[in-house]
């Protein structure tokens, strides 16, 4: 159960004032019947509510599929930099979202968006072991036995052993790689490939578990997930 005034402007049908005002003008009845309560309290999955004509469908939850660019941190507010919130329109905002695990600062690709804790938890738990997959530039020399020392897992500078990860050179000329990690350590593609004397000096993260970054979305664009999307995504143990 939430307010009638929440719900609506939740909806983007106005603010609480313009609401009253809707209902003081009798424009907004719940199953069929006018109520002027802005703070009646109705059930969004059952009750009917109109605005005029309209059919107002409550949406509880929000999925958004981002390409986050580089330069903007992977948090809800931040006193210094811009957020990939500051990206959304004010509707998306009022769905109070935040971003589904964490991108660095200078990564750009696959970030999911939502306000869906249990959904968020899915794909972020160390537990679940999702894979995330990255396309990255390096330099420096690759050792040759490099592939495998990602699959044994690397030791970091602060002591960490990771866990095995994937590495396949995608062009040796120019040292672009596909790395494949199921944890998410702070910097760890970074730390790992400075763990075997090499720098990353371009990461894109590509995809989540099955869930690939839309080819067509321009960097510092999103929209919603599709519905055989999100079904994949809950359906995830």
């Amino acid at each position: 159960m939430m307010r009638l005034d929440k719900l609506l402007s939740n909806m983007g049908v106005g603010s609480r004032k313009e609401v009253k005002q809707l209902l003081k003008s009798k424009r907004i009845t719940v199953n069929e019947v006018i109520v002027k309560d802005s703070g009646m309290h109705v059930d969004p999955e059952y009750d009917q509510i109109f605005v005029d004509d309209q059919l107002i469908s409550y949406q509880k939850h929000i999925y958004l599929m981002m390409h986050k660019p580089p330069g903007v941190v992977s948090a809800t507010v931040d006193n210094r930099d811009r957020t990939v919130i500051d990206l959304l329109s004010a509707d998306e905002k009022k769905f109070e979202p935040f971003p589904v695990g964490r991108l660095d600062k200078d990564t750009e690709g696959l970030l999911l968006i939502t306000n869906d804790g249990e959904l968020a938890h899915r794909l972020t738990s160390p537990k679940k072991h999702v894979e995330k997959v990255y396309i990255a530039h390096i330099s420096g020399e690759f050792p040759e036995n490099i592939v495998e020392q990602f699959q044994e897992g690397l030791t970091l500078e602060d002591g960490y052993q990771t866990k095995p990860a994937k590495l396949e050179i995608l062009n040796k000329q120019s040292k672009e790689v596909k790395v494949t990690i199921t944890e998410g350590k702070y910097h760890q593609i970074k730390r790992m490939f400075i763990a075997v004397g090499c720098k990353v000096t371009y990461l894109k993260r590509v995809q989540m578990a099955n869930l690939q970054l839309d080819d067509s979305l321009p960097i510092g664009d999103f929209r919603p997930l599709t519905e055989d999307e999100l079904q994949y995504c809950k359906s995830l143990n």
